[in-house]
């Protein structure tokens, strides 16, 4: 029960804290008009805030550790990330990457540092950078699935490449070792991870999108 407790208040302490950063980050730049020719609406500025604080939510409270490494754990904080980058482009989707990286890593993840945060914005970046620009170039089912399923590969190759540099280094792990966990641990891992959210984004996007028009139209 305590420990139920302190994850419910550090959700809503990541909830509040993502709200402010967000907002307030997002209200410069879209003033300043440096994501883009056009600045974002209210109602836009808002979406983005919201969808980052749940990202930060869903990652505190659901993180489901993969069986061969438990190191490794499952989060759908990606989620949100994708279909705000579908919703606003992905200059925004990496913005919000950044965001909850950082906040992901002065909170649940503090043990893995720096490294852990460069690794989360590699991975959710790469997603939706490459799945992002390949979705703004037209909006379809088709290309909705073809943004996606690049995106896993993107994500899935650049972990694997991260982890030969990053893990040895972290965990003090011999190169030849982490070559070994690549086949069975690493890159399957980051399949399934990217997998699922990018299939849970395809089923729920439009559902989001027509709330969100509703909600903030």
């Amino acid at each position: 029960m305590k420990i139920a407790t302190e994850y419910l208040i550090l959700a809503l302490a990541a909830f509040l804290v993502a709200v402010a950063i967000v907002v307030v980050t997002l209200a410069v730049k879209a003033k300043k008009g440096s994501f883009g020719k056009k600045s974002l609406s209210t109602k836009q500025l808002t979406t983005l805030g919201v969808m980052s604080a749940l990202s930060i939510v869903l990652m505190v409270l659901i993180r489901i550790p993969f069986p061969t490494a438990p190191f490794l754990e499952y989060d759908p904080a990606d989620v949100p990330i994708l279909i705000s980058t579908f919703l606003f482009g992905p200059w925004w989707g990496l913005l919000m990457t950044a965001v909850v990286s950082i906040i992901q890593g002065i909170t649940v993840s503090v043990s893995s540092e720096i490294i852990g945060i460069i690794m989360h914005i590699a991975a959710t970046g790469g997603f939706v950078i490459s799945a992002g620009l390949i979705y703004k170039r037209g909006k379809s089912i088709k290309r909705a699935i073809i943004a996606l399923v690049v995106g896993v590969v993107v994500q899935t190759v650049l972990m694997a490449g991260m982890n030969l540099v990053f893990t040895p280094i972290f965990m003090k792990t011999p190169l030849d070792v982490v070559l070994k966990m690549m086949i069975p641990t690493i890159i399957p891992f980051n399949l399934i991870k990217a997998g699922v959210n990018a299939f849970v984004t395809f089923f729920i996007y439009k559902f989001v999108s027509k709330a969100v028009n509703k909600i903030f139209g």
